[in-house]
């Protein structure tokens, strides 16, 4: 059970998801800070100064942040997060979009291009001069 264990862990093909995955959750973090950090912080300002992370509906009581609603244990809806949180999903599934697009058009362009005919073999050449010979013998 162990070997086949191994053998399957050491396919290409797990080998390459499991790389595939943790570049995945690099990429997600670096999509978070994006939308966070540059990307909402511009949008709040023109809507007026608005916070998204701290845009919430109190379902128990008044509080003026989400750290103080969090703390004082009342359910919040944390639409603000929300709304980041579809941005930061949005821009992944563009950029998968995009990199599928591309290896989409490199398969496009490989299938349009037929493959070039194997180079003929010793044997082949040699039955080639051969008739070659005999036709010319034959044209005599």
């Amino acid at each position: 059970m162990l070997k086949e264990f191994k053998e399957f862990a050491m396919r290409g093909n797990v080998v390459d998801m499991a790389v595939g995955i943790i570049i995945g959750a690099a990429f997600g973090k670096i999509v978070t800070s994006l939308v966070n950090d540059m990307i909402m912080p511009p949008i709040g300002l023109a809507l007026g100064s608005v916070d998204f992370s701290n845009l919430f509906v109190s379902l128990g009581g008044d509080f003026a942040t989400v750290a103080a609603a969090e703390t004082a244990g009342a359910p919040i809806i944390k639409y603000g997060v929300f709304i980041n949180t579809v941005l930061d999903f949005t821009i992944v599934a563009f950029a998968i979009f995009l990199v599928i697009k591309g290896l989409n058009k490199l398969k496009r362009q490989q299938a349009a291009q037929p493959p070039a005919p194997p180079a003929p073999s010793a044997q082949e050449k040699l039955l080639t001069e051969i008739r070659d010979v005999l036709k010319a013998q034959s044209a005599r």
